[in-house]
């Protein structure tokens, strides 16, 4: 676990924001997003200067801030406007912050622009300062009281859940926590080993490049919320990656986790290029708890080559794959308590320490391998070049023969550089070295001219241990006619390393295009006085070459770019502190340069973005350092001794050896051929290194190719059992197809002649139409003759008849006149008009009748409607007296005596009145009575007379309106008493 003074906070801040628009209806948050962890603010006014004052915070330690360094994660801020009524988002815009910017020293707010913005002309930003602040948590008290344990079989362990338990992180000891932490009392460690992976390229489709440095595969998967990667490898047909394990530290107890393991879901294994996945794996985790493994004295492990399935999207470009050639991975995994020690399987040959991460880096995950070596530090995108400060991080001679072939075809000149067996010194180093060199006498000098081991040099005490990192970031503007697969490269040896840098691999640029350039980034460390630098970098300029990589032909320079090193000293130095926790100063500079044309130099073809950093570490701690053979066999130093004089001829020719120019000759032709042998053993060493790099290339290649030949044939043998089985259901279609077509042919015959036969039946049955027409015709005719005959005979008869007739007709008119002559037929004339009389009288009679039953119906009608009207008048006559009685009731109370005497007094009136107006109706009717019998006697008979009264006194009588006292009544009785009186004397 990392130490207080590691644990640290990223902490943003956002003050304020300018020119946003005046809106009532919507608010404004911003949304910060940092390694897959998300913060907002509170939300505030939507106006023209919003007010946030707000602080989001992200913890983690040195080591994963530095990881996200270098992996370039950055912190995204996205403004949204809300909706107060129906609180939909909409995005305003985004800021992204870089977190190499980020210092521990408060830096004063700066407004950042959003990009993509709503609100184009108004141009939004918002006021933000980034800070690292040291995460300083006040410890526990630790002298709390405990609860105590609850007793076996109480309530409270029968009620946990398993679908409740979750793993909680512990991130000051180190552990996840599975179950209440009253109930964990023992350490459990689970791990998981990715070992080995066999016939991968049965994953990806034959026309894909199953070696190349452009794509890097890896091994992925989640192990209790935590990303876990394994080392990357660039070749499917031999996985090259050493067996790793990711162990996690649990707290639980025995019964917990195995109810929370049978829970889980399958353990999935990716196999990822990048962001895709090729294949995966299933792994049940319930299985590590099935078996009656007991954890307090062994471990659980699930183990064996596992076969991995490609994704849904791609099965069906796939072939079907044989068993034997499936693809697979090698996976282990162990659960098992923290003081057993468990023997690993026997494909744990070999244990990394620590798990890799990919993009996600998290400090959650606390990962204590056993007996552990040190995490592994974390790989930059590109390679870092380091000085003799550190002679024993010099790189082998196979870390640099993982460059391409292309690259060493279209690069032979710097075949020289490319065998860094030891790490050259620096310019100023050697040149301090060489002086500080201590000398020796000339036996010593004889013997180390013969066998020289390695001597050290001094540094002087003055210098500097400095940084220096470039990152090519990208190009654009490009100026040419074609699209380049564009390489960049470099060399700077006062850096320590003639070697050239380049990026890998080549990018397509096109016109009005920008591209990021891949595997741009380059750090060096080296020693040299503040002044030698100073100094190197006015005088000499970074040259940066853009070649033009064509597959097909050899390489093209396109142009260089001059960068000027010394605007980086005049920069803004900024103070940061190392991993010693000492103060260190850091100076940067970005730019764009243009890309100089090769052939002409005004001529522009590109433009290069660049970011340089330049870190001075401070004095150089140690002073001595190894350096190789061939950094001194040029600077060798030799002490001059005085010549004996000579004596005689003898010993003059004897003594003219021991002089020192016959034995600086002499060490010189012994140098020479030293140095020619050296120089030989070189060649023959990088001749032999060469031969074997272009062997194990040849063998690799090879076995690609016998991969491929393989894949091929297989995926040509299943296009050939295909084949065949389309074959097949061909000749059974053929067959069909010639089946049918006999049959057609057949049908075709058989409607052929029926066809035929059916035309000789209309043709007969035609022909017989039209005789048989024909012959009606002439029977038609035949008849129309006759007829006209018939027609004329008959008018000749007619003829003869009107004839006839008219004569007939002159002989009854004369037998007409005769007898119209004679009495008895006048007599018979007048009887027959009287009769005709009587009928007509007698008709008359009927009508007469008829009219008086229809006039006695509806006087019947008349009466009916008589008696309804009487019986509604009186009914309204009641309702009226009623009321008039009523009206008179209220009326007494209110008129005195008098008035009532005077209104009977009226009454009587009225009374007389009505009296006299009877009197006079009863005479009038007096005198119709007894006109009415005058005339009646004088028109018709008594007895008629009688009769008609005894008929409408019984009429009026059965309608049920009068009765025997009403006066018309009574009046009918009299006239029929009269009638009757007049009769009896008759």
């Amino acid at each position: 676990m990392a130490s207080k003074s590691d644990q640290l906070l990223i902490v943003v801040s956002i003050l304020e924001g300018r020119n946003f628009p005046k809106s009532q209806r919507h608010t404004l948050v911003v949304q910060a997003k940092f390694d897959g962890e998300q913060l907002a603010t509170d939300p505030v006014a939507h106006k023209e200067q919003p007010q946030f004052c707000t602080e989001l915070a992200w913890e983690l330690d040195r080591r994963t801030l530095h990881q996200h360094r270098l992996q370039r994660t950055p912190i995204k801020l996205h403004c949204y406007a809300v909706d107060s009524n129906t609180s939909a988002k909409e995005s305003v815009g985004y800021i992204v912050l870089d977190l190499r910017s980020v210092q521990e020293v408060k830096q004063p707010p700066k407004w950042h622009p959003l990009l993509s913005s709503k609100y184009t002309k108004l141009k939004p930003a918002l006021l933000l300062s980034m800070v690292l602040e040291n995460d300083t948590k006040h410890p526990p008290d630790q002298f709390k009281a405990k609860k105590a344990p609850p007793r076996p079989g109480s309530p409270v362990l029968t009620n946990l859940e398993p679908a409740k338990l979750e793993a909680v992180l512990n991130e000051e000891e180190g552990y996840h926590q599975i179950g209440p932490a009253d109930y964990c009392k023992d350490m459990f460690i689970l791990s998981v080993t990715v070992a080995f992976a066999n016939k991968l390229e049965q994953l990806i489709s034959s026309s894909t490049k199953l070696a190349s440095e452009g794509s890097e595969f890896f091994f992925f998967y989640s192990l209790l919320d935590n990303d876990v990667t394994s080392e990357p490898f660039q070749n499917l047909l031999s996985p090259n990656f050493e067996p790793e394990r990711a162990s996690v530290r649990i707290r639980s107890s025995d019964k917990l986790i195995r109810a929370f393991l049978s829970q889980q879901r399958h353990l999935q294994i990716h196999l990822c290029c990048g962001n895709q996945s090729l294949g995966r794996t299933d792994i049940s985790l319930a299985a590590l708890v099935k078996n009656s493994v007991d954890l307090s004295k062994e471990a659980a492990t699930i183990e064996g080559a596992f076969v991995l399935q490609p994704p849904n999207r791609t099965k069906q470009s796939l072939q079907a794959v044989p068993v034997d050639l499936q693809p697979s991975v090698g996976v282990a995994v162990t659960l098992r308590r923290e003081d057993v020690n468990a023997e690993l399987p026997a494909l744990h040959t070999e244990i990394r320490g620590g798990f890799k991460s990919p993009v996600k880096k998290t400090p959650s995950v606390d990962d204590r391998p056993e007996p552990a070596p040190a995490m592994a530090r974390p790989r930059s995108p590109s390679p870092t070049h380091r000085s003799p400060l550190r002679p024993q991080d010099s790189p082998s001679l196979s870390s640099d023969s993982q460059h391409s072939e292309s690259e060493a075809e279209s690069l032979p000149e710097d075949a020289g550089h490319a065998e860094p067996k030891q790490p050259e010194l620096s310019a100023p180093a050697l040149s301090a070295a060489a002086r500080d060199i201590p000398l020796e006498n000339e036996g010593d000098v004889l013997a180390s001219s013969i066998t020289v081991s390695a001597p050290k040099i001094a540094i002087p005490a003055s210098a500097h241990h400095y940084c220096f990192s470039m990152d090519l970031r990208s190009i654009r503007d490009l100026n040419l006619g074609f699209p380049v697969n564009c390489m960049l490269r470099y060399a700077y040896q006062f850096f320590g390393s003639a070697a050239p840098i380049m990026t890998n691999p080549a990018v397509e640029i096109k016109k009005n295009t920008e591209v990021f350039l891949p595997q741009s980034y380059c750090a060096f460390d080296f020693a040299a006085l503040p002044n030698q630098l100073q100094d190197t970098f006015l005088r000499v300029p970074l040259v940066v070459e853009v070649w033009h990589r064509d597959p097909s032909s050899k390489d093209i320079l396109l142009g260089t770019s001059s960068i000027q090193l010394s605007h980086l000293l005049t920069s803004e130095k900024t103070r940061f502190l190392g991993q010693s926790g000492q103060q260190h100063w850091r100076q940067t500079y970005s730019e764009r340069l243009p890309v100089i044309k090769a052939q002409r130099s005004n001529e522009k073809v590109a433009e290069l973005s660049y970011v340089a950093v330049l870190e001075d570490m401070g004095v150089v701690k140690a002073q001595d350092i190894l350096i190789s053979e061939s950094s001194l066999s040029g600077n060798r130093v030799h002490q001059k001794t005085p010549a004996p004089p000579p004596h005689s001829g003898v010993e003059a020719a004897a003594k003219s050896r021991e002089t020192l120019e016959y034995k600086a000759a002499l060490e010189l032709e012994m140098w020479k051929e030293m140095q020619e042998d050296l120089f030989d053993n070189q060649l023959k060493q990088k001749e032999l290194s060469h031969m074997q790099a272009l062997a194990e290339e040849w063998r690799k290649r090879d076995r690609e190719r016998e991969a491929l030949v393989q894949k091929k044939e297989m995926e040509y043998n299943l296009l050939e059992e295909q084949l065949q089985k389309t074959l097949a259901d061909l000749e059974k279609r053929e067959k069909t197809l010639a089946h049918a077509e006999m049959e057609t042919q057949r049908l075709q015959r058989e409607m052929r002649a029926e066809h035929e036969f059916s035309m000789r039946e209309l043709q007969d049955s035609g022909r017989r139409l039209r005789e048989d027409c024909a012959h009606q015709v002439e029977l038609e005719r035949l008849k129309v003759r006759q007829l006209e005959e018939d027609l004329a005979r008959q008018q000749q008869q007619l003829t003869e008849a009107e004839k006839k007739y008219k004569q007939l007709e002159k002989d009854f008119q004369q037998y007409r006149d005769q007898q119209n002559t004679r009495p008895e037929i006048r007599l018979q004339s007048e009887i027959n008009m009287l009769r005709l009389e009587k009928a007509e009288m007698e008709r008359k009679l009927e009508s007469t009748t008829k009219s008086k039953l229809h006039y006695k119906q509806q006087w019947g009608r008349a009466l009916k409607e008589l008696a309804r009207f009487k019986q509604r008048e009186q009914e309204n006559a009641m309702i009226r007296l009623k009321k008039q009685q009523q009206e008179l009731e209220h009326m007494r109370l209110r008129y005195l005596a008098a008035e009532e005497k005077e209104a009977v007094k009226n009454e009587k009136h009225e009374l007389q009145d009505i009296r006299n107006e009877l009197n006079r109706l009863k005479q009038q009717e007096e005198k119709r009575t007894w006109n009415e019998p005058a005339c009646v006697s004088l028109n018709e008979s008594a007895d008629d007379h009688l009769s008609r009264l005894l008929e409408e006194r019984d009429t009026l009588l059965r309608t049920g309106v009068y009765t025997h006292e009403d006066r018309i009544i009574a009046e009918l009785n009299r006239q029929i008493q009269e009638a009757m009186a007049s009769r009896a004397p008759s």
